[in-house]
């Protein structure tokens, strides 16, 4: 059994020299509907990898280096939901939707498998219990991506244990097929045909990039690794949340989907560090942003010592920006809750509100009496007493002249 790095997962193989990943021409064996791969006698296993070391997995650190960018982040993790949630449940959920969904796109989009967004965010509304209009049909696969992200996250306080996991490959992969190769679903690998391998280049020069432990050890491999994830309350939670990640994907326990999984155990450290089950941020996203450091790093932890200090820096570093990037992803929501609780005292109608959240959306043009009349249904003299009322209250006022018809906007700067 093979992988491969970057967008495409080596499973099943052509032979060919170049293949086009948007638009560029890059060397490599592709995926498609061809023979099955073994690895060729001969290629160098001979690279000690961590998992064959004498401790394994006892791993080390250097706390010195890492201390500051851990007090960094739990001060952005505090900030951040604790500015979320104080906008009230309505905007925090939004938020959390956004993020959740977009985490779960890139996240599949890492591993070269492309998901509709709208689709996504349908299906987390809908699992989730949110109220959304215009919500698009999502597939079964969509819903069950879906369905193992929120059950990481939503439950992050109950144990993660190997049935918890089954039942994530099973939403992974509801058919027992990874493209057209039928796999194990719901059980470890067997490596009936090879090695689990990493590898990239083409046929006859591959470079093996990893080789996971043999199949006959990933039981025991994984039930210490989830005896460890149970019972390690006194780990700082984002340093575990990279070492948990390191850990699995390295154990590499799964015929697919070892990627996405990987990410969905470090999303429920994160939501334990947090002991908040709405997330965010995206780490994915900033994975995806940086997927060739992102398996060059991997790649450097497996092929060296019992010491991470280095994956976990970067790992840090990676963290610490996704979240310094999330409120300009949510300013939008931040932009609404803020205008909201300014004028929350203020006694506004249905119409209105329904208006004013067009306008906060993103208005299409100019708002008119005769579009605001339109968009809720009234009279054109209704909508101009909705409108004056509005402009009363401080919520609006006439933009400057410049069009036939008398156009409004909101008043966005705080009133003192």
């Amino acid at each position: 059994m093979v992988s491969c790095l970057g967008p495409i997962k080596l499973r099943w193989v052509r032979h060919e020299n170049s293949f086009a990943v948007n638009n560029c021409f890059i060397h490599r064996v592709i995926c498609g509907k061809y023979r099955s791969y073994s690895p060729q006698k001969g290629l160098n296993m001979s690279v000690r990898y961590i998992y064959q070391r004498q401790g394994w997995p006892k791993f080390t650190w250097n706390i010195e280096g890492i201390i500051t960018k851990v007090s960094t982040i739990r001060l952005q993790q505090g900030r951040l939901v604790g500015r979320m949630l104080a906008l009230g449940f309505p905007y925090a959920d939004e938020a959390s939707l956004d993020m959740v969904s977009d985490n779960i796109v890139k996240s599949s989009a890492i591993e070269g498998e492309h998901l509709d967004l709208s689709q996504v965010r349908s299906s987390v509304a809908r699992q989730l219990g949110v109220e959304v209009a215009g919500l698009k049909e999502s597939g079964r696969y969509v819903d069950g991506v879906v369905a193992m992200t929120l059950d990481a996250t939503q439950m992050y306080d109950k144990p993660l244990t190997q049935d918890r996991l089954f039942g994530w490959h099973a939403a992974l992969f509801p058919a027992p097929y990874s493209s057209t190769r039928r796999i194990k679903v719901a059980a470890w690998r067997e490596d009936k045909n090879g090695p689990m391998q990493v590898i990239s280049g083409v046929v006859g020069k591959e470079q093996v990039h990893f080789e996971a432990p043999p199949a006959k050890c990933v039981d025991s491999e994984m039930q210490r690794f989830l005896a460890w994830f149970n019972a390690s309350g006194n780990l700082e939670p984002v340093i575990k949340a990279g070492m948990a990640h390191l850990w699995f994907v390295t154990i590499h326990p799964f015929d697919d989907g070892n990627g996405r999984i990987a990410r969905a155990i470090t999303d429920m450290c994160l939501a334990q560090s947090e002991q908040c089950s709405r997330r965010f941020y995206s780490l994915s996203n900033q994975f995806l942003n940086f997927r060739n450091d992102y398996y060059n790093e991997l790649e450097h932890a497996q092929k060296g010592t019992l010491d991470i200090s280095r994956w976990l820096e970067w790992f840090l570093e990676m963290l610490a920006t996704a979240i310094t990037g999330a409120e300009a992803k949510l300013s939008h929501v931040l932009l609404k809750g803020e205008f909201w609780h300014r004028f929350r005292n203020v006694p506004l109608n249905a119409r209105q509100i329904l208006v004013v959240n067009r306008l906060l959306d993103g208005f299409d043009g100019n708002l008119t009496t005769l579009k605001y009349s339109k968009l809720v249904k009234c009279s054109t003299d209704t909508a101009l007493r909705d409108v004056t009322e509005l402009i009363a209250f401080g919520l609006v006022r006439k933009k400057p002249a410049g069009g036939r018809s008398t156009a409004y906007e909101l008043i966005m700067d705080k009133r003192t």
